[in-house]
């Protein structure tokens, strides 16, 4: 089996796709698939799939749809084959599993490679990070989960998936402006900050990066741009790590250009 779910799902078995084309059972699916490995009870399936408001009927439609996934997962089954539909997607404790090995889903694969870079980078190893964590963005395809309706048990998981991501993306660039990578930055930042007008990790870091490319102006300007945009939408001033990091730029302060300086610190930095 394979399991996709950062981007449209997709999950093959014997390179056979068993994503149902009705909503419901999608939905039954993609919760599994996200949380492959584990024990899914009734009660979340069910919540997932009519929220507060189950019908009497709620628990036998649910195996109805388990019985029509497990009919997909069988009909990729070579006759020869020992494993069975039930040991695929089998019933466990009040609840069910898909029971798979954690390198065959992205999902698995993204976290994987997302600690490894991690570790790398507080370790101070800015090149093994940047690597680790390129790997783990480049397995999403899009929006997690796309094309499944979403109850709210879903959109909490994707919305958790999406934070990760903007999480792994934040360290990445982090670990490429220790790599003296501004200049490659630019173009990237330039569009996050446009995607993100209010995401103050990602106006710092272009506004580091301009600076270190000898665009001192342009860093200015988007601090001012930003400025106006908190008071314009939330009715606030910048915090004080990106004022510090526009005061540091103003006085042209040396602790810009140590490799080490980024927007995660610029306070005890610039201070030092």
């Amino acid at each position: 089996m394979r399991i996709e779910i950062l981007g449209p799902v997709e999950i093959r078995m014997n390179g056979v796709s068993i994503v149902p084309s009705a909503g419901k059972p999608r939905q039954v699916l993609a919760l599994l698939g996200i949380r492959a490995g584990q024990i899914v009870p009734v009660t979340t399936l069910m919540e997932e799939v009519w929220g507060d408001d189950p019908p009497r009927s709620a628990v036998t439609t649910l195996q109805t749809y388990i019985l029509q996934l497990r009919r997909k997962i069988a009909s990729t089954l070579p006759p020869e084959q020992a494993t069975t539909a039930k040991d695929v997607l089998s019933t466990r404790f009040g609840g069910y599993s898909i029971g798979v090995r954690p390198d065959v889903c992205d999902l698995r694969e993204f976290e994987r490679l997302s600690a490894q870079g991690m570790t790398a980078l507080e370790a101070g190893d800015a090149r093994t990070a940047s690597a680790r964590l390129g790997q783990a963005l480049s397995l999403w395809r899009g929006t997690a989960l796309l094309d499944v309706p979403m109850g709210r048990v879903l959109e909490m998981e994707t919305l958790g998936l999406h934070e990760a991501r903007m999480r792994v993306l934040e360290q990445r660039i982090k670990a490429d402006l220790q790599l003296g990578r501004h200049a490659e930055l630019l173009a990237e930042l330039r569009v996050l900050t446009t995607q993100h007008p209010l995401h103050e990790m990602f106006a710092g870091n272009l506004m580091l990066a301009f600076y270190r490319s000898g665009a001192v102006w342009r860093a200015l300007e988007l601090f001012q741009q930003l400025r106006r945009t908190l008071d314009d939408e939330l009715g606030i001033v910048p915090s004080p790590r990106l004022q510090q990091l526009h005061q540091a730029i103003l006085v042209g302060d040396p602790a810009l250009d140590a490799p080490h300086f980024t927007m995660d610190a610029p306070l005890s930095v610039a201070a030092a």
